[in-house]
């Protein structure tokens, strides 16, 4: 789902596993990454709603949204964000997504 880099998947799958500190190493090196090249934001924050650290996937998302990044057409369905969905800041994101209700 990262585009070009394997990263986005591997961090996943750490979280999946149960190893939190190997989640978010990948998490600091898709960001050094995303400084050379393009990293879609929605992987990032995926990983961060993976991880429980809401705040930090909502900035990611919102980043996201802004750059138009393809893979926020599944923010409606994803089932790794379904911890944020409660969230109004999710909702929000919807609405401005035109997803509906």
């Amino acid at each position: 789902m990262a585009g070009s880099t394997p990263l986005g998947p591997l961090g996943e799958a750490y979280v999946a596993a149960g190893r939190p500190y190997e989640a978010q190493k990948i998490l600091e090196q898709l960001d050094q990454l995303s400084k050379q090249r393009y990293v879609t934001p929605y992987v990032v924050g995926r990983i961060y709603a993976m991880l429980g650290q809401n705040d930090e996937a909502f900035r990611w998302l919102e980043i996201a949204y802004e750059r138009r990044a393809e893979w926020m057409i599944l923010l409606k369905v994803d089932p790794a964000l379904d911890c944020l969905r409660p969230d109004p800041r999710f909702q929000d994101l919807m609405r401005r997504m035109n997803f509906p209700e």
